[in-house]
């Protein structure tokens, strides 16, 4: 398992030992690199599952 997280109210990486609420909190991630990543990872993700659906629904 992971030990770094995103925190979207602070937009911090922090680590296991010491993370916030998980309200507050992506993750986990396997490095502080992915961890930095995780609002960019979030919305290419979005956008690859919003194509998906748009195919699906024969829009594209």
């Amino acid at each position: 398992m992971g030990s770094f997280y995103y925190n979207t109210r602070t937009n911090q990486v922090e680590e296991l030992a010491d993370k916030s609420q998980s309200k507050d909190l992506l993750g986990p991630y396997g490095s502080r690199d992915e961890a930095e990543r995780a609002v960019q990872t979030a919305h290419e993700r979005t956008e690859q599952w919003d194509k998906e659906d748009r195919e699906w629904e024969g829009e594209d």
